[in-house]
């Protein structure tokens, strides 16, 4: 069965989820189904995406995956295994259910057990940078027993950059997650070392001192979009992170720098409504009025 001719079911439909929608429709996949736990809400992300995208929402994950060959499974990290269970009513036998959530391997593998004992082949899939730009074409490591198979058929999905990682499941999964230990470690670090910078009005100074030990880079863009994707997805990224710790911690490492980063991005996620803004300096300045007098205001008026 190529691409075209299959059924896909989207078992949330956020960021991720819609991004899969729309390149899956532009491959000419006729049949998408989508079920997501915050379509009770009309007025949710996800019962928009579903308007936008025309596809009518299922009224339950059993009956989204029903008949469908891939069920592509993109909820918050928090609830990974809550969505491999809901399918197990209706999952098709040797349907392909792809795994991107930045879950704990631990969740992870029990995960797999709940879709593979229901029939389905369960495949972890860990990606490897945001979804934007390249969206389909982004890098994803594929993990689990079933991962190799998949791994042939990914293309006529429109995974052409996935490759095949272990055929244990939960190694994609620690990949993805030490990386993040790093990226939203980043977000975290830029977002606290700025918003204090501002303070002191040494902000330009702490910015180009970077490419003193970094690559040389425009580190005031590459600062405003990691601060504008923490205020953005702070409460998914602070999940995700929760992950990542219990991760670390398996690991015999006490997670002392994955656990400051969960509470830097939830603090953010307060403050998403400030976006977007103009420059970064404009968005550091409106999240420290959004913020109060904890952020500090005194060298704000003078940058004004």
């Amino acid at each position: 069965m190529t691409g075209n001719d299959a059924a896909v079911a989207l078992i949330g439909l956020g960021e991720v989820g819609r991004v899969f929608a729309e390149d899956l429709a532009a491959l000419g996949v006729r049949d998408i189904r989508a079920w997501d736990t915050a379509f009770a809400d009309p007025a949710s992300r996800a019962s928009r995406h579903a308007a936008a995208l025309g596809i009518a929402p299922a009224a339950s994950a059993a009956e989204a995956v029903r008949g469908a060959t891939l069920v592509v499974s993109a909820v918050t990290a928090m609830n990974c295994v809550a969505a491999a269970s809901s399918v197990v009513g209706g999952i098709e036998p040797d349907a392909w259910f792809f795994d991107l959530n930045s879950s704990s391997p631990g969740h992870k593998r029990a995960a797999a057990a709940a879709v593979d004992g229901a029939g389905g082949r369960y495949v972890e899939a860990a990606l490897m940078s945001p979804i934007e730009p390249r969206r389909l074409g982004a890098p994803f490591i594929l993990g689990g027993p079933h991962a190799e198979a998949f791994g042939a058929a990914a293309g006529a999905f429109g995974l052409v950059a996935a490759t095949v990682g272990a055929a244990e499941v939960g190694v994609a999964a620690a990949t993805k997650l030490c990386r993040s230990v790093v990226v939203k470690g980043m977000e975290s670090l830029l977002t606290e070392s700025l918003l204090a910078a501002r303070h002191y009005g040494v902000e330009g100074e702490v910015l180009r001192s970077l490419s003193n030990i970094l690559p040389e880079a425009d580190w005031e863009a590459i600062a405003g979009y990691f601060m504008s994707r923490s205020l953005e997805h702070g409460v998914r990224r602070a999940e995700e992170m929760q992950e990542a710790a219990g991760t670390v911690a398996d690991a015999g490492v006490t997670p002392w720098m994955a656990e400051a980063t969960v509470a830097r991005q939830r603090w953010a996620a307060q403050f998403g409504e400030v976006l977007p803004q103009e420059s970064t300096l404009a968005l550091v300045d409106a999240v420290r009025a959004a913020a109060g007098p904890r952020a500090g205001s005194r060298r704000q008026e003078e940058h004004a």
